[in-house]
């Protein structure tokens, strides 16, 4: 049996791998766009995630289970893997503390507008009044995807006195059904993104959603960049119709120095840092990789294994 894995794991995984699993560690995308070729297990991750897309391309049709540490695939070749029968297995829950804690930082800047603060303070200013000034309790949370992240957004909100309501596609466990929580916008304060990017969530965010929000609600993004109209973004910012973004994610990454985002008020940019702001990242893929190698080999149902239909 064939593998492919990233020499950056091999400390982790090495000592743990079957004496009959021959494995070709790779370092550069060329080795393991090579390595692949005749692999029948392939963990292939580099940044950015289109050198992943190059690489199973690249695959030949040994091919039987792409494992990744991450929980979006919007850049993996989806058709390909699916037309051939691949089993794919991604990262969700992998970066989960870490996101969800992005994401309840993002709605604590913006409530006291620590951007401002930290700009006073390189100017060296000393400002007479706090710029701002809203408190948590009372107000209300629209987190749209609430599965594994959305669930440890809510949980954390709600510690701070937050209203939480989550949006998922099956309005399962008494969330919001994909037809209505647009009807909810006019009441929220925090409209927070953490669902997965797919064909339905591309702009979901656009001209219509965002004149229905609230004139000072806060947009707190840490899916994927695709899903706001950045178009109609810029303009309901520019134009003080929403009181302001925080975007973790961009599109496209990075976003080019002349994007108006860099410029548009209000608006704060953290350069999709949210799930890489942790160090048991590697840690926590490498033993879920080991788990679902011990699971293939046995015949076992393999945690995380992706619905290709469903893009997650």
């Amino acid at each position: 049996m064939r593998a492919v894995l990233p020499a950056a794991a091999r400390p982790l995984l090495e000592p743990h791998l079957p004496a009959d699993l021959n494995v070709a560690w790779f370092a550069t995308p060329d080795e393991a766009k090579a390595a692949i070729a005749e692999a029948e297990i392939a963990w292939v991750d580099m940044q950015p995630t289109d050198l992943v897309a190059d690489a199973i391309r690249a695959s030949g049709p040994a091919l039987r289970w792409v494992s990744t540490i991450y929980a979006g695939l919007d850049a993996f070749p989806l058709d390909l893997l699916r037309e051939r029968g691949v089993t794919v297995t991604n990262g969700a829950g992998i970066n989960a503390v870490t996101v969800a804690e992005y994401a309840v930082m993002a709605v604590l800047v913006a409530a006291k507008r620590l951007d401002e603060v930290v700009r006073a303070y390189d100017r060296r200013e000393w400002p007479r009044d706090a710029p701002g000034k809203i408190e948590l309790p009372g107000t209300r949370a629209l987190v749209i995807g609430y599965g594994t992240i959305g669930r440890l957004i809510g949980e954390r909100l709600a510690a701070f006195g937050v209203e939480v309501m989550g949006v998922t596609r099956s309005g399962r466990d008494g969330t919001l059904g994909p037809d209505a929580w647009r009807s909810r916008l006019g009441e929220t304060d925090w409209v927070i993104l953490a669902a997965p990017s797919t064909g339905d969530t591309r702009a979901m965010i656009g001209v219509e959603e965002l004149a229905a929000m609230k004139p000072g609600g806060w947009i707190v993004n840490v899916a994927r960049g695709d899903m706001i109209d950045d178009d109609a973004l810029v303009t309901a910012l520019t134009e003080r119709r929403i009181g302001g973004a925080v975007l973790d994610p961009a599109h496209p990454e990075p976003l080019p120095a002349d994007h108006p985002l860099w410029r548009t008020p209000n608006t704060l940019l953290t350069m999709h840092l949210s799930g890489r702001s942790q160090n048991t990242m590697f840690q926590r893929g490498a033993a879920l990789f080991l788990e679902n190698l011990t699971a293939w080999r046995e015949g076992r149902p393999m945690r995380n294994q992706v619905d290709l239909n469903a893009g997650y």
